[in-house]
């Protein structure tokens, strides 16, 4: 099956470059070339020992969460409600697109309906998480991240809740943390959104990561349900989905932060291959990593 990607529209400004040479920044920063943005998916988490204090503990497990895996830390996180429009693209599915996507590798792990009776195929979104780490790199080896102290606008959700040293839990307690992502490509992406969805909460039954995972992969099937809704309320039907997730059963006596959110963001100059940001549409991941490779060795 031939997956259509990129947006036909070419009256439609989707550059997006960054003022930075090695930095991402927000969409809408000032210094920025062209009127697009690309979106790129993250889910983590992160946890601290607890103090006296759990609104600094939440802090400081949300800013590990920031770290953790593909690295948005030091920025200033600003929310918006959830959608990669038609001036939009998503990294690793429409620009730099992860090969297991290309080549049509992935099978679906559910396949749902929508409100006219035709099918949604669910894929994991594993390889557009690994995209958003390529992009930005990690706390301990950094690529191109979000610029620091940048104003970035992310679609996000996160929870935060303590595992007491005992099993008898109030409120905001529990075993671990949980969240989701998931991006719905639109069929009609000169006319529609692609949609964003967040979950999060805090897992309370045991202390089993095996059975928090089970939860969790039943659990697609609601975040499912919540895309075929949003989709039947606007009237927009969708041919795909990716949906990924994160979580951790959390140390006793801790502070565990679960975050998803993906960045709204202009490319740093740097990530952009030397025959321009529209470049980008025609290669795979592994083909721009091969380039960022070839640039540092030259």
């Amino acid at each position: 099956m031939n997956i259509k990607r990129t947006h036909k529209n070419a009256e439609i400004d989707r550059t997006a470059i960054s003022l930075y040479d090695n930095y991402c920044d927000g969409y809408g920063a000032t210094g920025n070339e062209g009127n697009g943005y690309v979106s790129v998916l993250k889910v983590s988490t992160g946890e601290v020992e607890k103090t006296e204090d759990f609104l600094l503990d939440g802090i400081v497990a949300y800013d590990r969460a920031e770290a953790n895996d593909a690295y948005v830390g030091q920025i200033n996180m600003l929310t918006a409600s959830s959608f990669c429009g038609i001036a939009g693209q998503i990294w690793g599915f429409d620009m730099a697109t992860t090969d297991e996507i290309e080549n049509n590798e992935e099978k679906p792990v559910l396949v749902v309906k929508q409100y006219d009776g035709s099918d949604l195929p669910i894929y994991d979104a594993a390889p557009l998480l690994k995209a958003g780490i390529s992009l930005f790199g990690t706390e301990k080896d950094r690529r191109y991240p979000p610029v620091p102290g940048g104003h970035i606008i992310c679609a996000n959700k996160s929870v935060t809740a303590y595992r007491p040293k005992s099993d008898e839990f109030k409120e905001n307690e529990g075993f671990g943390v949980w969240c989701f992502i998931a991006i719905s490509i639109t069929r009609n992406r000169e006319n529609s959104a692609d949609l964003f969805i967040e979950d999060a909460g805090i897992w309370t039954q045991d202390d089993q990561p095996e059975n928090l995972e089970n939860f969790l992969k039943e659990h697609r099937k609601n975040v499912a349900w919540s895309i075929t809704s949003c989709g039947e309320d606007q009237s927009v039907l969708y041919s795909r989905t990716y949906i990924g997730y994160a979580y951790r059963i959390t140390t006793p006596g801790y502070i565990g932060t679960a975050l998803t959110c993906a960045p709204y963001v202009s490319l740093a100059k740097n990530a952009i291959p030397k025959k321009g940001f529209h470049h980008l549409n025609d290669i795979t991941l592994s083909e721009w990593e091969a380039l960022q490779q070839n640039s540092k060795n030259t």
